[in-house]
């Protein structure tokens, strides 16, 4: 059986891999792979064929003899004046030269000197700094601060770094409003490099101070103008980005996304007596009554689901904002962050490299009845399966709301933004299997001779963590993406190939009859 080709099966193709030829002799592959992943190793890194051959020893001053324009500017690098081969390596094969950085990264490279710049686990990072800072920064001089190649002011990316990654300001609606602070450079109110604690908007934003404080820098808060414009109401302690976008909003007034009916139209007179001493008044003292005089679905949800949200008894202004937001719901601060003040385990969660879009993005709503459900976990699905196909499915019903610039998902009771399935990988699911490989069932499988018992318990959750992980694909326990992980299951599996096809009348991919087969499960 010589020349055979070995093929991978992947989900609706067939790839051909590699021609083999198989003998009876078993050749060992760990030995050959060592050998290729030595042979990787000592590859050097890419580097650039010089075009004047130089000696292996070459100093900073014979570079300076051609490159001398990278150590004069309004800005050089202070590891300029250490000498050119701090950070780059020449070396010299036969009549070939290259030039190449010391480090495999930029990255790497920078951080060995900046090492306040690095981010600990569970922060958050500019992600330009996540690997090539010389996207932002000339690494040897520049007409800008902190040698930027472009400066932070403007109102094009032709003169605003910062425009060349994010559109902000530079399309605001006809009625609406932009906020005037842009024009001053964007540097007034953010510093790229902050990072800290993941959740919070000082870090999450990178700005120079936490809101308000941040705001009432340039907005005096006793401003006879400011005030009249709150209603008389006090407001130097709120968070601003509650209700105003810091940026532009397609309304007047800079304000967010989704108003409060009551006060998008004014009523503030509905909820509000006049202030005193300084503080709110309500017209009725108990916030959760007050509201639930307009909501009362909410709080017959509350009372009569199967599974009970504590958090959902106690005041509702806990958790949403009586005003504005920039999600539906006006959760604050964030629709992550509400949930995650009480869910301190999962919070931990959150601390980890990979993260699960809905749970860090979107919110914990997504997923998660947050007034009482009848699933366990408050699931909106009565199923792990059945959740996590809402949005990976290939029959998943999304229906857009074209006036809100939004989709929905579970009969529209989750709103996401217009765009957001664009990044949501769709599975080739078809009669229960099909990830992640062909033919792989992601469902229980049954026993071929008794329907009514389960070989093998299987569900999205068997393979996958719902929140975050240390490593991509989200997998349990932070495992690593690779056949050790499968074979924790598919302990027929030998050197990565399965031993033979699954027994006639059995599932491929089932547990084999013999030693490593569970027992039946009665369903």
């Amino acid at each position: 059986m010589q020349g055979l080709p070995m093929v991978l099966r992947v989900p609706n193709r067939t790839l051909p891999v590699i021609k083999a030829t198989f003998r009876q002799t078993h050749v060992p592959r760990l030995p050959l792979m060592a050998a290729f992943v030595v042979a990787l190793a000592v590859l050097p890194a890419a580097a650039k064929t010089h075009p004047v051959p130089l000696d292996k020893n070459v100093d900073s001053a014979k570079c300076l003899e051609c490159h001398e324009d990278k150590s004069k500017g309004k800005a050089v690098h202070s590891a300029i004046a250490t000498g050119c081969l701090s950070c780059h390596e020449v070396r010299v094969n036969r009549d070939v030269t290259r030039v190449k950085l010391t480090t495999t990264t930029t990255q790497a490279l920078c951080l060995s000197c900046h090492d306040d710049k690095k981010v600990q686990a569970g922060q958050t990072m500019h992600p330009p700094a996540v690997r090539d800072c010389v996207k932002c920064h000339d690494p040897h001089q520049s007409a800008n601060p902190n040698q930027l190649r472009l400066a932070t002011t403007g109102e094009t990316g032709k003169e605003n770094l910062c425009l060349n990654c994010h559109n902000i300001g530079l399309n605001t609606p006809k009625d609406g409003s932009r906020h005037a602070a842009l024009d001053m450079g964007c540097d007034t109110c953010h510093v790229t490099h902050k990072n800290g604690e993941r959740g919070k908007i000082e870090f999450a934003a990178h700005l120079k101070k936490d809101v308000p404080a941040l705001c009432l820098g340039c907005h005096d808060a006793k401003d006879a103008a400011l005030q009249k414009a709150h209603q008389g109401q006090p407001f130097g302690a709120a968070n601003c980005i509650q209700c105003h976008n810091p940026h532009e909003s397609a309304k007047p007034k800079l304000m967010q996304t989704f108003l409060h009916n009551p006060f998008e139209n004014k009523m503030c007179d509905s909820c509000h007596q006049a202030a005193k001493d300084g503080k709110v008044v309500l017209t009725n003292a108990d916030s959760r009554a007050l509201c639930l005089t307009c909501h009362d679905d909410k709080g017959k949800q509350i009372e009569t689901a199967k599974v009970q949200h504590p958090g959902a008894a106690g005041e509702c202004v806990a958790c949403h904002n009586p005003h504005a937001g920039k999600s539906p719901g006006f959760l604050q601060p964030d629709p992550v962050t509400a949930c995650l003040a009480c869910h301190s385990d999962q919070a931990d969660q959150m601390k980890k490299a990979q993260l699960h879009q809905p749970a860090a993005v979107q919110g914990c709503a997504t997923c998660h009845e947050p007034h009482g459900g009848e699933n366990e976990h408050l699931l909106r699905a009565a199923s792990p399966n059945k959740l996590c196909l809402e949005c990976h499915g290939p029959d998943s019903k999304v229906q857009k709301l074209e006036s809100e610039h939004l989709v929905s998902i579970f009969d529209g009771k989750v709103k996401l933004p217009e765009l957001y399935f664009n990044k949501v990988t769709v599975l080739p699911i078809k009669y229960g299997r099909g990830h992640p490989v062909e033919n792989h069932p992601i469902s229980d499988v049954m026993d071929p001779s008794d329907v009514t018992k389960i070989l093998q318990a299987m569900n999205c959750l068997s393979c996958h963590q719902p929140h975050s992980s240390a490593q991509p694909s989200l997998l349990v326990k932070d495992q690593p993406n690779n056949m050790a992980f499968c074979m924790s299951c598919h302990t027929n599996l030998v050197g990565g190939l399965d031993k033979g096809a699954a027994p006639k009348g059995q599932p491929q991919n089932a547990p084999p009859k013999g030693g490593d087969q569970p027992k039946a499960i009665q369903k």
